[in-house]
């Protein structure tokens, strides 16, 4: 397994992320456990998780499947690099009651509690905003944050779904405490995808913070969808369904594929060794649900692409540049 620094921190992380959204959803605590064991065993140490995984009425249960493995001890929980986040609320369907979301210092302190606990663990590597609280001052944010790290139960802070300027505004504010602030963001980013690049990317790297990349297969549009389709293996479902049924996408997603025939290259590997090429990224975060896909995961870690290749795919998916550039006419 190859390794990274995590943006300007001092902790050495895999360049794949293990996601562990589907855990209980879709994989049971078993099937679940023996992931993060194969995982952990390949050199994986950079799990990531959220509060509210586990589905809309089961949230935490994700957390506590991650605990129950800790448990099991042989050092695990020292061997990770933990990740979790807060912003959502916690209750179930229809519940609702007052600050049990978002950013308040009182959900912040109330969120990183229970985290704790189902978690199995006292402390959390990188505890990270999961949306933008656009009513909740950054001073207030970074006091509760403060509190955290010198309390020794969380280390660092990041950022998810954060625009560039959010980015700004919370680095500069917690520079005025003599903060760290922000040491990674993870963000929306693939082959398909990449609006990034024009303002998200170049404000993590000009502030030192690593990019995670969640969904680099897009829903499962980059991993070979039209040929599991031509194969009866797999049909497209959700959001890929939705895009495969334009016209323009669905020629663009078969020129991907045909290139990478073309090369005897696996579509998902290649979109996940093309994430790991672009400048700013620690590593893309893989969902695996089987043992299966993340073997292929761990093979594009190794995957080496030709410039041919390369310049196949931005022909292919063609991306925006950086602003001000970008907007140029």
């Amino acid at each position: 397994m190859k390794y990274t620094q995590l943006g300007r921190t001092g902790l050495k992380v895999s360049r794949i992320v293990l996601g562990t959204m589907n855990f209980g959803p879709q994989t049971d605590e078993a099937g679940s456990h023996a992931i993060m064991d194969a995982a952990l065993g390949a050199g994986i140490n950079f799990f990531d998780t959220a509060n509210v995984y586990g589905g809309p009425d089961n949230r935490g249960r994700t957390e506590e499947i991650v605990g129950s493995w800790f448990a099991k001890g042989s050092d695990r929980r020292d061997k990770v690099v933990l990740a979790t986040k807060v912003y959502g609320p916690m209750g179930g369907t229809g519940d609702v009651w007052p600050n049990h979301d978002r950013l308040s210092a009182a959900n912040i302190r109330r969120a990183v509690e229970a985290s704790l606990k189902r978690l199995n663990t006292d402390y959390i590597d990188l505890y990270q905003f999961h949306h933008i609280d656009r009513h909740t001052p950054f001073e207030e944010i970074w006091q509760a944050i403060d509190v955290l790290i010198q309390q020794g139960k969380i280390l660092y802070a990041g950022s998810s779904n954060f625009p560039g300027y959010k980015i700004a505004q919370a680095n500069e504010s917690a520079a005025r405490r003599g903060m760290v602030g922000l040491v990674s963001e993870q963000c929306l980013y693939n082959l398909a995808e990449r609006r990034a690049e024009m303002e998200v990317i170049p404000a993590a790297q000009d502030y030192g913070l690593g990019v995670i990349p969640w969904s680099p297969l897009h829903g499962g549009l980059l991993g070979g969808v039209i040929k599991k389709e031509a194969e009866g293996a797999r049909r497209a479902e959700g959001r890929s369904a939705d895009a495969l049924a334009n016209s323009a996408v669905r020629e663009q997603v078969q020129a991907y594929e045909n290139l990478l025939d073309k090369h005897g290259l696996a579509p998902g590997e290649v979109a996940l060794a093309w994430l790991l090429t672009r400048p700013g990224v620690t590593g893309p975060i893989v969902g695996p649900r089987t043992a299966e896909q993340l073997e292929s995961a761990l093979r594009a870690v190794e995957l080496d692409l030709s410039d041919e290749v390369l310049q196949g795919l931005d022909a292919i998916f063609p991306g925006t540049g950086p602003s001000p550039e970008a907007f140029a006419w």
